[in-house]
């Protein structure tokens, strides 16, 4: 793969001056497992981010409470001084415990904190998109978002944030937020399998902001199906590849963060945007939603 691959294309957020290579990086799995503690391997980690810049992947998504400090850190051992067309996003509203909880922190002192901790270990002046995290580790919640995100706007007003997104966010919270600062991103879950999000991804095409699926491919439990191996065996690619292109060709506006430790996968996953799906492989990829649906009703269907 060479330097010159167009990583599927740019997206430039509305109201934003940075074009962002659709095929970025996620660094959660920089860390150590579960996002937590040092990498097995730290050379490897740093190697890592390194070849995916050198790759074309302009956009990392990061987070300080990603090891915690660690994921921050090792950007910064394999990129400072950064190259100019690198886009860092990083997410507050969550701290992490030494059971390796995730509860959220979203008092104005815990997400000042949270943004200097992430200048301070990136070694920046002005972070360029900071993602409001907010709901639970079960999804979305209805509670209002305007509180927190008050705090952003003030730290972007000092010049400390650029851009501000949201992740784990329902569509009421993106209507509520959009009335308080503009939004150039919303990350939430979202690929091949588990697609509530839908309407929003639709929604926010139009507005010109981009959508930034977490888990894209299935997160803590990857995804598995034998609709997706056998797309994959036939046009000649991994299931991962598989699962990356079709969130790439769902909607112009969805940017990928898929993440990895290991050099091999990073390549594997950047090749996703040398695939083209027809639209019959589409369709046959779409009956992973419709089996899983079935399965979930038949599960909530009662049986004497």
């Amino acid at each position: 793969m060479s330097q010159s691959l167009h990583l599927g294309g740019a997206f430039t957020p509305s109201g934003a001056n940075i074009a962002l290579n659709r095929m970025g990086y996620g660094a959660m799995q920089l860390t150590g497992p579960m996002a937590f503690g040092p990498p097995r391997d730290r050379q490897a980690a740093v190697a890592v981010v390194r070849e995916a810049v050198r790759l074309g992947v302009n956009h990392i998504d990061t987070s300080d409470f990603y090891g915690p400090h660690i994921a921050n850190k090792i950007i910064r051992e394999a990129l400072h001084p950064y190259p100019k067309d690198l886009a860092i996003a990083t997410k507050v509203g969550v701290r992490r415990e030494p059971d390796k909880s995730w509860p959220t922190a979203l008092s104005r002192e815990e997400l000042v904190s949270a943004v200097h901790d992430n200048l301070r270990n990136l070694r920046l002046d002005a972070l360029e998109i900071v993602n409001l995290r907010v709901g639970s580790q079960f999804g979305p919640n209805q509670d209002s978002i305007e509180e927190p995100l008050a705090v952003l706007k003030d730290l972007q007003t000092q010049g400390l944030i650029r851009h501000i997104g949201l992740s784990n966010v329902s569509p009421d919270q993106i209507v509520e937020a959009q009335a308080v600062a503009k939004i150039v991103c919303v990350q939430n879950h979202y690929n091949l399998a588990h697609r509530h999000d839908d309407p929003i991804v639709d929604a926010l095409a139009t507005q010109g902001v981009a959508y930034v699926p977490f888990f894209p491919l299935g997160g803590f439990r990857p995804l598995q199906s034998s609709l997706l191996d056998a797309a994959a065996a036939s046009m000649g690619a991994t299931p991962r590849q598989v699962a990356l292109a079709w969130l790439l060709q769902r909607s112009p506006n969805i940017l990928i963060i898929a993440g990895t430790s290991s050099v091999e996968h990073l390549r594997d996953s950047l090749e996703a945007a040398s695939l083209t799906l027809s639209p019959d492989a589409i369709a046959r990829l779409d009956e992973m939603l419709i089996r899983k649906q079935d399965l979930t009703r038949q599960k909530e269907t009662p049986h004497d």
